[in-house]
């Protein structure tokens, strides 16, 4: 188990700078939205006249978590293909 951390880790310290780059874009896009949905789901909790707010807060937070986790997976396959070509 702890191998397999290991393995883990060494491979992302060595993912490309580039790819690393976009990665870590997305990673800030992903929390911007995750943040804008914690806005909505609050002025729901304080004003909750419509249940639109707490589904749009829900749906958003989905998104910037899915977002979040497409953007670490992708990374990892984009640098995996192209170690395999060079």
């Amino acid at each position: 188990m702890i191998k397999l951390i290991n393995n883990f880790i060494n491979c992302v310290k060595n993912i490309d700078k580039n790819i690393l780059k976009i990665m870590i874009h997305g990673f800030k896009f992903s929390f911007i939205i995750c943040i804008i949905s914690s806005i909505i789901s609050f002025s729901y909790i304080l004003n909750p006249i419509s249940h639109i707010l707490y589904d749009s807060g829900i749906i958003l937070f989905k998104t910037g978590l899915t977002f979040g986790a497409m953007f670490f997976v992708c990374a990892f396959a984009i640098d995996t293909i192209k170690k395999q070509i060079i």
